[in-house]
């Protein structure tokens, strides 16, 4: 059998048009076609049915249906061959239903030659072909794992796949038909007009654009776009592939201030070292001559050139501090005893409308360090937690033991899989900016008023800790205050960790619903929960945790929400999914929520809270204490 040959199907009660049609075929160039004929409706839908034609031509009138009611019913069957349908003379408004209803061409008999019946045959055919071939390239883009889409050259999206639904929260009939720029804002609109100049200059273009998604979350994408003319034939379009790259850019911009951290350090250290030789026989001479000198004149000066000197030493001894974290002497100490001192210094000294607080955890391990460094770095903290109090306000101080595992270590690029101790400095006072929280730890680098602080101070502090083997964590909300936690390797470590995963609680197969706007956390925790023997599905916001939650209300045992998240926040979610089920167990989740609404958060009924990042002990520990309530 052929398979180019066109096998066509004549629906029509006239003999004679069949006559007609049957000659006008056989004067086909390179004939090619097949000409089949059938007389009524009946034989005409059981071979539409049966799929047993390329091409249908339908006649209009036959008998006591018609040709459009063929048509009509043949596309709602999900007939996948194209349908021409031949009308009398003047037939506009059944033409128009006709294309209306999906037929893929009209022909006047009246007006039908062979190479017009040809013609149309011919393109029907190779359009059907071609929407097949849209279909199957969409069906692999639905596949794929970037967030694929196309727009007109008006920005107009013509085609958005699965991946882009999954990326931005805009499903596909929110998407199609909208400008892609109304969806979302990119940061640098400059750079998206040069990047589209570009593109129709060279036909392509690619590189990074920050955009927001549905739920207002800010995301990095690496971007390539492509001048392509295959979809829609009156124009060209631009196919953009745009991969997820947000996480990646956060871990190369905590591994970049790690590197220029390093960098700084090296300066310094060599700008220390020359600082040292040129200050060591200026004080060891100004000594000296206060010894031989007299006069009241030098007796004055003498000491002002000794102080300021010993003041630069210091500041060497405090960038030398941060670059090598001066090895001092080390002994077993045990952290309590430094908090209890810090807190009788700071009671004697901050001011009274700075009320101070202490909670240590009993039987807190042992750390191995030099007790003035260690000092050195809790009053470092405390004293810029007052500055950052003018107006008064709650100075928390606590130390507590912290197993770190493999969820905890993928959280954090510094940390270690370990036994370490935890020293939280907590203040009420005016945070931090976003902008340069990245900055803080840099030498000479300060907020503060000139000549109220060298920017040595958490340069310092950072040394130390590195030094000892730690690492410190900073979480801050501009007017809500900050946040300071020192992570130190305790001395159990190995003894703690032999086998670690055997005390871990596992569950029963219980559905857990994890809602939170960071997909990275949502993973974790999903993997985490689901390596214990729990289930879990995922939720990116409120509004979708309440959908799912509606859905699977039977089968979830317990809901672990975010506090902080665009769209709903968390307190809002939980109020609602109460309002659902009064007895529904939730676990609240935050970085740093702000007091009130994690006290609002309790009285809403949350069963506990949970303080980001986690440990999966301490996911599986709460789970299991609140599936017990």
């Amino acid at each position: 059998m052929d398979n180019n040959l066109i096998r066509v199907l004549l629906v029509d009660d006239d003999e004679d048009d069949y006559i007609l049609t049957r000659y006008w075929v056989s004067e086909f160039q390179g004939s090619g076609c097949e000409l089949a004929w059938v007389d009524n409706y009946t034989a005409a839908w059981e071979a539409i049915a049966n799929n047993q034609y390329d091409v249908y031509l339908v006649d209009y009138r036959l008998g006591a249906h018609n040709g459009l009611e063929l048509l009509r019913a043949a596309i709602a069957h999900g007939c996948s061959s194209p349908i021409i349908l031949l009308t009398g003379q003047g037939e506009r408004e059944i033409d128009l239903d006709a294309m209306k209803a999906g037929a893929a061409d009209y022909l006047e008999k009246s007006q039908l030659t062979a190479p017009l019946l040809e013609r149309s045959i011919r393109y029907a055919i190779e359009r059907r072909q071609t929407e097949q071939k849209i279909r199957e390239q969409a069906a692999l883009l639905d596949v794929a794992t970037d967030a694929i889409f196309v727009c007109a050259l008006d920005d107009q999206i013509l085609f958005w796949n699965k991946a882009a639904e999954s990326l931005y929260g805009w499903s596909k009939a929110e998407a199609i038909g909208k400008k892609s720029q109304k969806l979302w804002q990119d940061k640098n609109l400059p750079l998206l007009q040069e990047s589209l100049n570009n593109l129709m200059k060279n036909g392509s273009w690619e590189g990074e654009l920050y955009q927001k998604t549905k739920s207002h979350q800010n995301i990095i994408v690496e971007s390539r776009w492509t001048l392509v003319k295959e979809f829609d034939k009156t124009a060209p379009s631009i196919l953009v592939v745009n991969t997820d790259i947000t996480q990646k850019k956060q871990l190369e911009a905590q591994f970049l201030r790690a590197q220029r951290l390093e960098s700084i350090g090296t300066l310094a250290s060599g700008i220390a070292h020359d600082l040292n030789n040129v200050l060591a026989p200026i004080l060891m001479t100004a000594q000296l001559l206060e010894a031989q000198m007299h006069d009241e004149r030098s007796r004055r000066l003498l000491p002002i050139l000794i102080s300021n000197a010993k003041r630069g030493a210091n500041l060497v001894k405090q960038v030398l501090s941060f670059t090598r974290g001066l090895e001092g002497e080390r002994t077993l100490l045990q952290f309590k005893h430094l908090i209890t001192e810090i807190q009788q210094i700071i009671k004697e000294t901050f001011p009274k409308s700075i009320e101070v607080s202490t909670q240590i955890q009993q039987n807190l391990w042992t750390v191995s360090g030099d007790p003035t460094q260690l000092h050195q770095v809790l009053m470092n903290l405390c004293v810029n937690a007052r500055d950052a109090m003018t107006n008064g306000g709650a100075l928390k101080i606590s130390a507590e033991n912290f197993l770190i595992d493999e969820n905890y270590a993928r959280m954090n690029l510094e940390a270690k899989v370990g036994a370490y101790i935890v020293i939280t400095v907590t203040d009420t006072g005016c945070g931090i900016r976003t902008e340069i929280l990245d900055r803080i730890f840099e030498p000479f680098f300060t907020t503060k008023e000139l000549g109220k602080g060298t920017g040595l101070g958490l340069s310092t502090v950072l040394g130390i800790i590195k030094s000892h083997g730690g690492f410190i964590k900073v979480l801050s909300e501009e007017g809500r205050g900050s946040q300071f936690k020192v992570f130190l390797p305790a001395q159990e470590a190995q003894e703690i960790l032999e086998e670690p995963d055997q005390d871990l609680p596992a569950g029963n197969g219980e559905l857990i619903l994890v809602v939170d706007d960071e997909a990275a956390i949502r993973d974790i925790t999903k993997t985490s929960l689901e390596s214990h023997n729990y289930k879990a599905i995922t939720a990116s916001d409120g509004i979708e945790a309440i959908a799912l939650y509606a859905e699977h209300r039977d089968e979830i045992s317990l809901v672990l929400t975010d506090m902080v998240m665009p769209s709903m926040d968390g307190v809002t979610t939980i109020r609602t999914l109460k309002k659902i089920n009064p007895d529904i167990k939730i676990i609240a989740v935050s970085g740093l929520a702000s007091s009130d609404k994690v006290n609002m958060a309790y009285e809403l009924g949350i069963k506990a809270f949970l303080s980001k990042p986690f440990t999966a002990n301490q996911l599986l520990q709460t789970i299991k204490t609140a599936h017990r309530e």
